[in-house]
């Protein structure tokens, strides 16, 4: 993944940005974006923030999707003049012509993710099982916070270069809300059967390859079910998606090495993770306490 920087951010990062409080004034210092190209994936994401910049109208290719973190946003579509508060979400689709400024002196902060016209297409296909006509959003303008939740949590998925599973369940599973919800498609959703032989088979191919990384489409095609479906499935059966259960699995296995004495360092690549970094973050997540504060109380 590639990563440029415009400016330094002298703002801290929530580790969950669905959770983060908007404000409704902060006072921002500078000017600064950073973006990104995940490879894996193939797509684009930006976050920066803006106090005197303005986009002059213009257009894309691809779909825009944002979601306005901090300070009051205003842009134009199709003639219409339209205000972004914190949390609020914008949907422009490919072609359409719009602008994007500041409001006041305060600045504004975002998020973006541009979905290519391939993407949607491709999520169309998982939602209904058939290909259909590109679609289009109705509404420029969202203010719904499971909407808000999953956009800002993909972005930060995304941008961290989270498990290929992870990233690749929540962008299957944002882009097929976003078209269900506020696409002008009309379709019938698959009811959900019977699964419970694939979600164990799933929860089995889980549980035995957990230090590998295991993409969505391969545990799919594994238990013969559509990514997108394999989602709806797993989360009714298990309660969780299935990237949430591999970490689990794999936070249970690294207690295990780590109440025997491993390093820290051997037991996040044992286990699967990226970084010891990211085990940590994820350990304490899920335990409460860090892995080097766990070590402590068992020796």
């Amino acid at each position: 993944m590639v990563c440029y920087t415009d400016k330094v951010d002298q703002l801290t990062a929530t580790s969950n940005p669905a959770e983060t409080a908007y404000p409704e004034t902060i006072m921002q210092t500078q000017e600064w974006s950073q973006i990104w190209h995940n490879s894996r994936l193939d797509v684009e994401l930006l976050k920066a923030s803006y106090v005197k910049h303005a986009f002059p109208r213009h257009s894309h290719d691809y779909y825009v999707i944002c979601v306005i973190e901090r300070g009051l946003q205003s842009f134009t579509h199709k003639g219409v003049k339209h205000f972004t508060p914190p949390g609020g979400v914008i949907l422009i689709n490919p072609g359409a012509a719009h602008t994007g400024e500041a409001v006041d002196e305060q600045g504004f902060q975002m998020r973006s993710i541009y979905p290519t016209v391939s993407h949607m297409q491709s999520a169309v296909f998982e939602l209904t099982g058939r290909h259909q006509e590109l679609p289009f959003f109705k509404d420029v303008r969202v203010d719904h916070r499971p909407t808000r939740n999953n956009v800002l949590a993909l972005h930060e998925a995304l941008a961290q270069n989270a498990s290929t599973l992870e990233c690749e369940s929540r962008f299957t599973w944002t882009l097929a809300q976003l078209i269900k919800h506020y696409a002008d498609l009309h379709f019938n959703e698959q009811r959900l059967g019977k699964e419970k032989k694939p979600i164990q088979r799933a929860r089995h191919y889980l549980d035995d390859c957990f230090a590998q990384g295991i993409s969505l489409i391969e545990l799919a095609a594994y238990v013969c079910l559509s990514p997108y479906y394999l989602l709806r499935a797993f989360r009714a059966e298990v309660g969780m998606p299935p990237y949430a259960y591999l970490e689990s699995v794999r936070i249970r296995h690294a207690q295990r090495l780590i109440e025997a004495g491993k390093p820290l360092a051997e037991v996040a690549t044992e286990v699967g993770f990226s970084s010891q970094s990211h085990m940590t973050q994820r350990f304490k997540q899920i335990i409460g306490v860090t892995p080097g504060q766990y070590a402590e109380q068992n020796r």
